[in-house]
């Protein structure tokens, strides 16, 4: 389906002439020697066809029914021919005569009479039916637009072309590709880029690949051979030019208008044929014999007998319609009422079911109303009564706040009473000349391991720091992260935290230095200093420095025990001191006010309790024994 032409029309230019009769055409700015690929802009392709023309038609007999296949010579239509009997022509969409009637014909004689020749006679196997020329006339209008749809995709194409120059084997320029199309205007370029040894040719080859909605890959339509001298000049733009464009006519947008290469537009001045050219002597060539001639016009009468038989029919059917008019239009009002009564049935059921609708919706409503109306009513009842109880609640919660005042003061109070005591019991004295040095109950516990300190001072000092951190956690009631098992010197301290400890004996770390491995007891001593830090930051109390286990605890203690007002009394339980009882014997009290003050009132209350227990001395505890024989070491 490829076709190739060149543009090598008529040389010069036609818009240099008077173009075409009747109409005036502007004159293009190029001349033709000055165009060169530079001034192409664009490309249009107009009236695609993929089909070939054909090549040959015959034109040496006229057209008639000698072409028709009933038309050959049979024994049956020779001697109707010879008895001179009139028939009807059967008529088709394709009377040229094949090449088997025309020998047929030569065997004619004179007169215009066949003879039949048993040896030239074509078999007849059977009658051939004529071919219908009303394909459409009774077909359904699915299949006029099934045949239409066809008709049209066979004329639609997907386009694309591209450009290539003399002596280059690749496309100088490759078009997009428009869809679903006869006319293509594609999309414009420019051509300046690719240099001057491209740009100021002036031709051009321009390749047209297409395929229809049926193939898969595309095929070269039309191949065209450009030069841009012998192009044709139309105009500035197509919408003054009328002259019907030929099949795969190429358009081509330079800068000054629109050129093209076909060589069939007419000109103003016609071209005179030339006098002495060669005269042609045509033989005349026979038309119609006299019995065909008959037979047409047998048909022609044929024909205006129908003709004439369609317009009597026609008459009679518009004489009963006009007749049946007043009956008609009785049949349409009657179905116009009947759609009419319908249609006001169909909207008299609509307004109905919309009418119990809101009535189930005015109903939802009123019992949605009375609802709130009730709750409204009980809500106010509520609210009156509450506001009556106002007062009497507004009182007695200005009562609970003072005695929370009171409470929270007592408290405080308590606490500070407490930690008295446990200074008293555990008296944390500075060392002189000794910088953040403490002593706990006379036992010195450095900052840091020293080789050169007392193990068993150290061990006895870190029992008593234990013990005050976990009383001090119970009276403040802070939680420790790090549980302490108070038990002299031998305490031991938990670590529930740390992921790293698999087992339970492993996350208990002594206190002491005697049996245990050294890092061990430094992490004990770590976990005892972080309790310490955690009771100061609960108080509000900013720690310095973590292993000043002694200066923090004495710094705690002294903002607990801060105050200018008096120590409230104990009320009820056992004295701080008294941690030896028996059975029946009465209990002392011990109290600041009683002993007086500093470590004589201290030691001589000791001394006191101790001699009057002497005899039935009972430990209550293992931590009131520890207690006991620091006392008695005291003494």
């Amino acid at each position: 389906m490829t076709a190739k032409r060149t543009g090598n029309g008529t040389p010069g230019d036609i818009g240099n002439h008077a173009g075409i009769q009747g109409l005036t055409r502007d004159r293009p700015w190029l001349l033709p020697s000055n165009r060169k690929i530079r001034h192409l802009q664009g490309i249009s392709l107009r009236n695609l066809s993929l089909s070939r023309p054909p090549t040959e038609t015959l034109k040496s007999k006229t057209a008639d029914d000698e072409a028709l296949p009933t038309s050959l010579i049979t024994p049956t239509k020779a001697l109707a021919l010879r008895e001179k009997k009139l028939e009807h022509s059967k008529s088709s969409n394709d009377l040229r005569t094949p090449p088997a009637s025309r020998k047929s014909l030569d065997s004619s004689n004179g007169n215009g009479t066949l003879l039949a020749d048993p040896e030239k006679v074509r078999p007849m196997k059977g009658k051939i039916r004529r071919r219908s020329t009303l394909n459409w006339t009774n077909a359904p209008p699915q299949v006029r637009q099934k045949k239409l749809e066809d008709v049209a995709l066979s004329r639609l194409a997907d386009t694309w072309f591209s450009l290539h120059c003399q002596g280059m084997n690749e496309p100088v320029y490759v078009s997009e590709m428009l869809e679903k199309a006869m006319n293509f205007d594609f999309r414009l370029f420019d051509l300046n880029t690719y240099g001057p040894w491209i740009t100021r040719r002036d031709q051009l080859n321009i390749k047209f690949w297409a395929r229809t909605g049926s193939e898969q890959d595309y095929s070269l339509v039309l191949e065209m051979e450009v030069h841009f001298r012998s192009l044709q000049y139309i105009g500035k733009s197509l919408e003054s030019f009328h002259h019907p464009l030929p099949l795969n006519c190429v358009l081509m947008h330079l800068s000054d208008g629109i050129y093209t290469s076909f060589t069939d537009l007419p000109l103003d001045e016609p071209v005179l044929a030339s006098p002495t050219g060669p005269t042609y002597v045509h033989s005349a060539q026979s038309t119609s014999t006299f019995d065909e001639l008959m037979r047409l016009s047998n048909l022609d009468d044929c024909i205006q007998d129908a003709l004439a038989t369609r317009e009597k029919i026609t008459s009679q059917i518009n004489s009963i319609l006009e007749k049946q008019r007043g009956n008609r239009a009785l049949v349409q009002s009657a179905a116009q009422a009947q759609d009419s009564w319908t249609s006001s049935k169909r909207a008299v059921s609509t307004a109905q079911k919309q009418i119990r609708t809101a009535q189930s919706r005015r109903s939802e409503l009123q019992a949605s109303l009375q609802a709130r109306r009730s709750a409204m009513l009980f809500g106010t009842r509520s609210q009156e009564k509450s506001q009556s109880h106002l007062v009497a609640a507004r009182r007695t919660l200005a009562d609970d706040v003072s005695l929370q005042k009171e409470t929270r003061s007592g408290v405080k109070g308590q606490i500070r009473r407490v930690c008295e005591d446990l200074l008293q019991i555990y008296p944390i004295e500075p060392i002189p000349k000794k910088a953040l040095a403490f002593t706990i109950r006379d036992l010195p516990l450095p900052n840091a391991t020293s080789p050169s300190v007392d193990v068993a001072t150290t061990v006895a000092a870190l029992g008593h720091v234990a013990h005050v951190t976990h009383l001090l956690s119970l009276y403040l009631s802070v939680h420790l992260p790090y549980p302490i098992t108070p038990c002299g010197s031998t305490s031991t301290i938990y670590d529930p935290i740390s992921i790293s400890l698999q087992s339970e004996a492993g996350r208990t770390f002594p206190l002491s230095q005697k049996g245990a491995v050294t890092y061990r007891f430094e992490y004990g001593v770590f976990l005892l200093n972080s309790n310490i830090e955690l009771l100061m930051s609960r108080q509000g109390i900013k720690i310095v420095d973590l292993r000043h286990t002694l200066p923090n605890l004495k710094y705690l203690l002294t903002v607990l025990t801060s105050g200018g007002s008096e120590l409230p009394e104990r009320k009820g339980g056992r004295p701080g001191l008294d941690m030896f009882s028996r059975e029946g014997s009465p209990v002392r009290r011990l109290n600041t006010r009683d002993c007086g003050s500093g470590d004589e009132a201290n030691g001589s209350l000791a001394v006191t309790l101790l001699k009057e227990e002497k005899s039935n001395l009972r430990l209550q505890s293992p931590l009131g024994r520890d207690r006991g024989y620091l006392l008695s070491k005291v003494l």
